[in-house]
């Protein structure tokens, strides 16, 4: 009994993140083609560039990690992420969630709130949204130097640098 419990709690976890960034990303972010970091931003960046539904790329770019995650973390992670990025990319492509504000500092603040609470919802449910974090838990593990933190650091770095080249400087920061 005590296992449903913990994984319906886990489940709700995970819903209540996909759901969380979903606002993120679909109230705030978006709609002012703000870029988040991790693949999440990466796979915006090429929605932006190249016209590619967001909701179809998070998936296909996340793939690698996932597949990443499976060999090295182990198959129940990588399904529960998997399930969870295809949720939120399900959630991209068909809920409905209203432009919150047009203010641009209100947007990052809580664009960057409500995408970050998902996140950690999900990784308390045991699964993650975004495959930087697979990728940033494995370099920390194997490198004593770089904590979690300093690889997704490092990697958000590049990122909204290229972004700032492709898209302007106002969305990537």
């Amino acid at each position: 009994m005590n296992r449903i419990v913990r994984g319906s709690a886990n489940t709700l976890l995970i819903v209540l993140g996909i759901t969380s960034a979903g606002l993120g990303l679909k109230g705030f972010l978006l709609s002012s083609r703000f870029i988040d970091g991790g693949v999440t931003g990466v796979s915006m960046l090429f929605s932006n560039l190249l016209g590619f539904p967001l909701a179809l790329l998070l998936p296909i770019i996340n793939a690698p990690f996932i597949a990443l995650g499976y060999r090295q973390i182990g198959k129940k992670f990588a399904l529960k992420s998997a399930l969870a990025i295809a949720g939120l990319s399900l959630c991209i492509a068909f809920v409905k969630y209203p432009n919150v504000t047009q203010d641009k500092l209100l947007i990052a603040v809580f664009g960057g709130f409500f995408i970050g609470a998902g996140i950690g919802l999900a990784i308390r449910g045991g699964a993650v949204l975004d495959g930087t974090e697979i990728a940033a838990l494995l370099v920390s593990k194997s490198s004593h130097l770089l904590k979690v933190g300093d690889v997704i650091l490092i990697l958000n770095i590049f990122i909204f640098s290229t972004a700032a080249f492709f898209l302007g400087i106002e969305s990537a920061l």
